[in-house]
C-alpha cells in the first residue's frame, strides 16, 4: 500500500510576488502585465519517498479529477492487489457523487478547513518559483516555465520529501 497525498493549484498571468533584497532606500520594480487566463497544477506527492506527479490542466472539476486518478491509479499499478489511498481536501468535484474512483485507490479526506494537514500544500512556493516576480509573456510561456519547473521537482525527491514530511505522517521524524 502506498500512502499519497493530492491537491490543485492555480497559477495564471497574474503576477506571484516575492520579497527581495533590493538597496537601501530603492524600491524594487518588478514589471508586470496581469491578466486573468489560468493553469491548474494537479499534484501527487509522497512525502516518504519524495516521489512526486506533476499534471497541468486547462481546468478543474469532477470530470477532470476522474482522468487525473484514472491515470495515476494506472501510472501506480493500482487494482485489486495493489492499493494507494489519496489524502485530500473536500473540495466539491473530490465528493462529487459523479466521481469515478479507480479500482485499487482508496480515497482519504482530511478535515473541512485543515490546509495545514495536507503535505503537499507546502509544495507550491516551490512550484510558483518558476514565475515569480518575472515577467510571463503569454499563456504558452507559462504552461512552459510551470511544466519544466513540475518536471525538476519530480527529479528532486529530497526536496520534496524536505517540505513534505511532517513529523505525524507515517514515515515522518
Amino acid at each position: 500500500m502506498e500512502l499519497w497525498s493530492f491537491d490543485e493549484h492555480r497559477l495564471g498571468l497574474k503576477p506571484v510576488y516575492r520579497r527581495v533584497w533590493a538597496p537601501r532606500g530603492e524600491t524594487p520594480v518588478a514589471w508586470v502585465r496581469p491578466r486573468y487566463r489560468w493553469l491548474y497544477v494537479y499534484a501527487f506527492v509522497r512525502p516518504g519517498t519524495g516521489e512526486s506527479e506533476f499534471w497541468l490542466l486547462p481546468s478543474v472539476g469532477t470530470k477532470e479529477f476522474s482522468e487525473v486518478l484514472r491515470r495515476f491509479a494506472r501510472l501506480r499499478g493500482a487494482g485489486r492487489d495493489r492499493w494507494v489511498l489519496v489524502v485530500l481536501d473536500r473540495a466539491g468535484w473530490h465528493v462529487s457523487k459523479e466521481l469515478k474512483v479507480p479500482e485499487g485507490v482508496g480515497l482519504v479526506f482530511l478535515p473541512p478547513y485543515s490546509p495545514e494537514l495536507q503535505p503537499v500544500e507546502r509544495v507550491w512556493p516551490l512550484v510558483d518559483a518558476a514565475v515569480a516576480n518575472g515577467r510571463v509573456r503569454d499563456e504558452k510561456d507559462l504552461w512552459e516555465r510551470v511544466a519544466e519547473r513540475c518536471a525538476y521537482l519530480q527529479t528532486r525527491p529530497d526536496l520534496i520529501r524536505d517540505h513534505t514530511l511532517f513529523h505525524w505522517w507515517p514515515g515522518g521524524c
